[in-house]
């Protein structure tokens, strides 16, 4: 039997011991705001309106998610700024994936509605997935696995330090 290694999915199994995030108050990405701990939450940089957050179940190494600090469902619910940061910050992340991890492309998207995939659809969120030539494979198709490359708090190290330096300029 061939193993693979993924441990940040004993974190996952972890939250079913939790209360259910219904009960809770605001959503995922609002009490993550409210933590002071940006590292455990991998949540890398701070706009003014928006913020930039690694995928804690992501497609592919470096799976980035833009979020504004207004729970929305809707991008006519968001202000004018909030919008344009937004797209800022796409191009923020792409540029530190860039430097970072060297991807071919990218997949770059947002899920309105349950319906349409969204994982928490009370509070939009852009995804920026980071894609390889050859990166898709058997694995996902015949396994329904999907291999992440790169432990996350490595991948988080280097692009905080990117992201970092790259908005300072």
């Amino acid at each position: 039997m061939e193993k693979l290694w993924s441990p940040w999915r004993s974190q996952y199994i972890d939250t079913f011991k939790e209360e259910p995030a219904e009960s809770l108050p605001g959503s995922l990405f609002t009490r993550i705001l409210n933590e002071k701990d940006d590292r455990k939450n991998y949540l890398l940089y701070r706009g003014k309106n928006a913020f930039i957050i690694m995928n804690l179940y992501p497609y592919n190494s470096g799976h980035l998610m833009i979020v504004p600090y207004i729970e929305a469902r809707e991008m006519s619910e968001l202000n004018n700024e909030t919008r344009l940061e937004m797209f800022s910050l796409l191009e923020l992340g792409i540029n530190a994936l860039k430097e970072v991890m060297k991807p071919h492309g990218f997949n770059i998207g947002a899920n309105l509605g349950r319906v349409a995939g969204a994982g928490i659809d009370d509070h939009l969120h852009f995804h920026i997935v980071p894609r390889w030539n050859g990166d898709t494979n058997f694995m996902p198709v015949l396994n329904d696995v999907k291999v992440i490359s790169e432990e996350m708090g490595r991948t988080y190290d280097k692009l905080k330090a990117v992201l970092d330096a790259l908005a300072k300029q």
